[in-house]
């Protein structure tokens, strides 16, 4: 891994001047072309500019891999086959010698790991893109796991995030416009401050588990504050199945899990107002009779009143088909732009019609069989004129990947749910409370 400023910033610029030869090149050659041949010779460059991107920040690690995680998600804003790379850094990432955690645990907590745990399991539990976890035991007995930070990700964060700014303004290939591109960055730095504060992802647990205090299927590990700091985090060690285990549960236990995980979603959206919005799988275990327990809580969403607001009415203007709450619901989320005329009500229902059978159907929708995200891909460019009346709001980033990520949980669960009777109570008690 390099954590070193120079070697980071050396290893950035050869990636951002590999870029930009890339795309010279493409343009260079493009001038040569008939006009049928420059579209596939666009793919093949950005094919290579996101396989070196990809494999770049694969190797700095930290928080920039973060954030390719993140705009592999966004595929919105950019090309397929520069986002695939990409996704492949959603995969856990090779551990850091064991001596450089110890030192890191003796500069955060004033003693190597051996002097403050009964045992400290010098194998990694989990690896990731700015810290990995390892199992220990405390001096009372308990059993735990302790989260420890990578060196020096906090330090180098805003150096890389700028390097690849620029390596993707270069290479020409966001479709959206240049404030959406800022934006995201924008966002992203300010999501990795909070990622990289350990005391802020303590907070969120303790926050998170007494809000689900009353949800008895539901484990959320338990703080150890005394052996805690802003890039030491030790908690509960919390088993379970992993996902992949999951997978293979009897079919009523999978559509148990399903439902639970859309109450846990809404309940922290409309009731608590603060989202566990990272849904990788590995954040996620199970046990046989449907129990469920959640993981790392260094990306939360913090709804404001008017975006929890904004999406309750979002939902029930679908349940109720009362576009105009629809309406108000996306101007309250940022969704639309207040300064342009409404669109059609038929857009509403169009988009309504495709997305509902999800929540509404007479029958339990299966997700396992689902052609859903197959269906929008050929309603988009389909709607390409309408899409002008909306905008993604990047304030709901989390969100857009927390409810894409739940889709995709379920899809390979192979749940059935019933979620209209799941979700529409909990929004309307919210509408109640809120009037």
């Amino acid at each position: 891994m390099a954590t070193g400023k120079i070697s980071r910033f050396f290893k950035l610029a050869g990636m951002t001047a590999s870029v930009t030869g890339t795309i010279t090149g493409f343009k260079i050659a493009s001038a040569f072309l008939s006009s049928d041949k420059v579209p596939m010779r666009r793919m093949a460059a950005n094919s290579t500019v996101g396989r070196r991107i990809a494999k770049t920040l694969g190797e700095l690690k930290g928080p920039i891999m973060k954030v390719g995680q993140m705009a592999s998600i966004s595929g919105d804003m950019l090309p397929e086959e520069f986002a695939k790379p990409l996704a492949a850094l959603r995969k856990d990432a090779p551990p850091v010698p064991f001596k450089v955690i110890a030192k890191q645990v003796k500069a955060e907590l004033g003693a190597p790991p051996e002097e403050l745990f009964e045992s400290f399991d010098e194998q990694p539990f989990a690896a990731a893109s700015i810290g990995q976890v390892h199992q220990a035991v405390t001096r009372d007995g308990q059993e735990v796991v302790v989260k420890v930070q990578y060196p020096g990700v906090d330090r180098s964060a805003r150096a890389d995030i700028s390097q690849l700014r620029f390596a993707l303004k270069a290479s020409g290939m966001f479709k959206k416009k240049k404030d959406l591109l800022e934006g995201f960055f924008e966002e992203m730095t300010a999501r990795l401050d909070e990622e990289l504060d350990y005391e802020l992802e303590a907070d969120n647990m303790e926050t998170l588990g007494r809000f689900h205090e009353s949800f008895d299927y539901l484990r959320i590990p338990r703080v150890v504050r005394e052996r805690s700091s802003r890039r030491v985090l030790t908690m509960s060690f919390e088993p379970g199945d992993a996902f992949s285990q999951a997978e293979g549960y009897p079919q009523e236990v999978r559509d148990l899990i399903g439902a639970r995980l859309l109450e846990m979603l809404f309940s922290q959206i409309f009731v608590l107002g603060i989202l566990h919005s990272d849904p990788n799988p590995a954040n996620y275990a199970f046990t046989p009779d449907g129990g469920v327990i959640l993981y790392d809580f260094g990306s939360v969403k913090r709804f404001t009143e008017q975006e929890a607001g904004g999406a309750r009415d979002v939902i029930l203007g679908a349940f109720d088909e009362d576009y105009e709450m629809a309406e108000r619901g996306m101007l309250s989320i940022g969704a639309r732009d207040p300064e342009s005329a409404a669109p059609p009500t038929w857009i509403y229902k169009t988009w309504r019609d495709l997305l509902m059978p999800v929540f509404d159907g007479e029958e339990p929708f299966d997700f396992g069989r689902s052609e859903l995200h197959k269906k929008l891909l050929v309603k988009l460019p389909e709607f390409r004129d309408q899409l002008a009346y909306f905008r993604m709001p990047v304030s709901l980033m989390l969100v857009q990947r927390t409810f894409v990520g739940t889709y995709g949980n379920l899809r390979s669960l192979g749940s059935r749910v019933l979620g209209r009777g799941i979700v529409e109570p909990i929004a309307r008690a919210a509408k109640d409370r809120g009037e």
